[in-house]
């Protein structure tokens, strides 16, 4: 998936399967941003919602270093990677991916954090639900606490080799 070929509007499909399959394998997103050593630094984020062609927030769980990080530069990349197994053992045995297995989202937050709406808590807790019989759902879950927006500049394909070369751009 590359924004050259595609417009980002068409690709959004595509983003918004890859990330439903990333929170279902993975449970995570991976949020970069820079330190203010100009460092980069990776935040786990399990709370990533795509929105509009585009666009996006997360909820700022758990972060200590990201909210400092982006009151000083906005830009940010996130990371989308499908970790199912059967996934990829079939396409480790086929010799390539029929679909993107992971991607980058390159963009920047809008703004500063802001109260969550009761939308946005509800679309959350709808991802979070098949783990609500569990003791830690309630412990790490129950508030989610303000959200950040992120517009998206660009979509980066992540490269295997000839596993993806067969894939559109």
């Amino acid at each position: 998936m590359s924004t050259s070929a595609r417009s980002l509007d068409e690709q959004w499909p595509d983003v918004r399967r890859l990330f439903s399959r990333t929170s279902a394998t993975s449970l995570h997103f991976a949020i970069a941003s820079i330190d203010r050593t100009g460092a980069p630094h990776v935040t786990p984020i399990g709370s990533v919602l795509l929105t509009e062609p585009g666009r996006g927030f997360f909820f700022e769980l758990y972060t200590r270093r990201l909210p400092a990080n982006l009151s000083r530069d906005p830009r940010v990349s996130i990371l989308a990677v499908d970790s199912g197994k059967v996934f990829w053992l079939r396409s480790l045995f086929k010799g390539r991916f029929e679909r993107a297995p992971a991607l980058r989202l390159v963009g920047r937050v809008v703004g500063p954090p802001r109260p969550s709406t009761p939308e946005e808590q509800a679309r959350f807790a709808r991802r979070v639900r098949r783990l609500s019989w569990l003791k830690g759902h309630a412990l790490m879950w129950r508030d989610p606490g303000p959200v950040r927006e992120f517009e998206v500049e660009r979509i980066e394909p992540v490269h295997l080799g000839p596993m993806t070369a067969d894939l559109r751009p």
